[in-house]
């Protein structure tokens, strides 16, 4: 029974790479594009999202390179001027997915679109781009929380998108990727094995060679890093006043965010905010 299960699972995931790569009808593709600035790709056409988290650049602390390397990106991109792919990278919970919701409510108004797709979905990507190209609008794909398995559909269909494939994305379409991997992939010390060293040069081996490319492909790094217990507190007091307490982060409040970041193993934003809707809802 284990085998024929383990069969039928394997027939699934077949039946569900094959269904991914052929044609979507156009008339199901057909999006509707004033009903949102926000899309979601699902099942061959866009869903537009029109209760988009409405977090602002303001709201974002400790995070002021990061927030000012992508900021002109995206402003350059949105004046119809040359920008670049962007990957965010590095801790979670630090802001790297609302970074890209705050820029959207900051240029929404201007004409940015964004359309999310899963790691399953990039493997649409040439049925995307078309209903985008030529349009006035400025597109940005995002990928969230992305992470690879070399053999996933998805991986050589973001490659070949990013620079690679004869067809190139259109002028009003760039892809934001946020994951917590800078390379997007596993890594493994038996890939350190393969370096080899060639005079008084290290040339790394294919397997790291292949995983590094497919980074390298953004033209933008934006690293994201811990904070510390001065930043964290810093954000939940931004936090707490947004939520109506007066108090702020006094003595009692501190200690209450210090046990409740150890408690969680993290010092993030989204650790913070969490406090912060708790405390806020307790007082």
């Amino acid at each position: 029974m284990d085998k024929f299960e383990r069969f039928l699972d394997r027939a699934e995931r077949l039946m569900d790479r094959i269904e991914r790569a052929l044609p979507k009808p156009a008339s199901a593709a057909a999006p509707d594009w004033e009903a949102a600035a926000a899309f979601r790709w699902e099942q061959g056409r866009l869903l537009p999202l029109p209760h988009f988290h409405r977090i602002r650049l303001d709201d974002l602390l400790g995070i002021d390179s990061q927030k000012q390397l992508v900021a002109q990106n995206t402003r350059q991109f949105v004046q119809g001027r040359p920008a670049n792919n962007v990957l965010l990278s590095g801790a979670r919970g630090t802001g790297k997915s609302s970074l890209v919701k705050a820029l959207l409510n900051e240029h929404g108004a201007d004409g940015l679109r964004v359309i999310e797709l899963g790691k399953p979905q990039l493997a649409d990507l040439p049925h995307i781009v078309p209903l985008v190209a030529g349009r006035a609008e400025r597109f940005i794909l995002y990928c969230d929380d992305l992470s690879f398995n070399a053999d996933e559909p998805g991986y050589p269909a973001l490659k070949a998108a990013l620079d690679g494939s004869l067809t190139a994305l259109s002028d009003n379409l760039l892809i934001y990727a946020t994951s917590n991997r800078r390379h997007l992939m596993p890594e493994y010390m038996a890939e350190n094995l393969e370096t080899q060293r060639v005079g008084e040069e290290l040339h790394p081996g294919e397997s790291v060679e292949e995983k590094i490319s497919l980074s390298e492909r953004f033209g933008l790094w934006a690293s994201f890093y811990p904070f510390s217990q001065d930043e964290y507190l810093a954000i939940v007091a931004h936090w707490l006043k947004h939520l109506g307490v007066a108090a702020g982060v006094n003595a009692e409040a501190r200690q209450a965010a210090l046990q409740w970041s150890i408690q969680r193993g993290s010092r993030s934003g989204r650790v913070a905010w969490q406090f912060a809707r708790d405390w806020a809802g307790k007082q």
